[in-house]
């Protein structure tokens, strides 16, 4: 199991914390820091679309000039963006096996996910 993010988001924080005071070691890896391929990227679309994975609420994506933002329409215009700046990739992404278990950091889903929680 890997969790991508960037190490000084908060919400990247919150799923680390969680994570150490449950005991889950979990490979962390920080694509400020060592980049994001083209196929992992593209692979995170087909699975969940551009809609689910561009943050357009953080402060890259409101930095980017509008022409830019219009220009996001498709997964094949997203992969261009989060490739070229991939703060503007909602995290963290916890992924198994090449599969996106969840993206963003959700206590509950985390309990269900790790089998610390018995269903409902």
């Amino acid at each position: 199991m890997k969790l991508y993010g960037i190490s000084n988001c908060s919400t990247v924080k919150k799923a680390r914390d969680w994570l150490a005071s449950h005991g889950i070691e979990i490979e962390f890896h920080d694509f400020k820091k060592k980049g994001l391929d083209a196929a992992t990227a593209k692979n995170w679309l087909d699975q969940s679309g551009h809609q689910e994975l561009i943050n357009r609420k953080g402060l890259t994506w409101r930095g980017l000039p509008e022409e830019k933002r219009q220009g996001v329409k498709d997964d094949a215009s997203a992969l261009s963006l989060m490739l070229e700046k991939n703060s503007v990739i909602r995290r963290p992404l916890l992924e198994k096996d090449g599969r996106l278990l969840l993206i963003g950091f959700d206590e509950a889903a985390y309990e269900k996910i790790f089998g610390l929680k018995e269903p409902s």
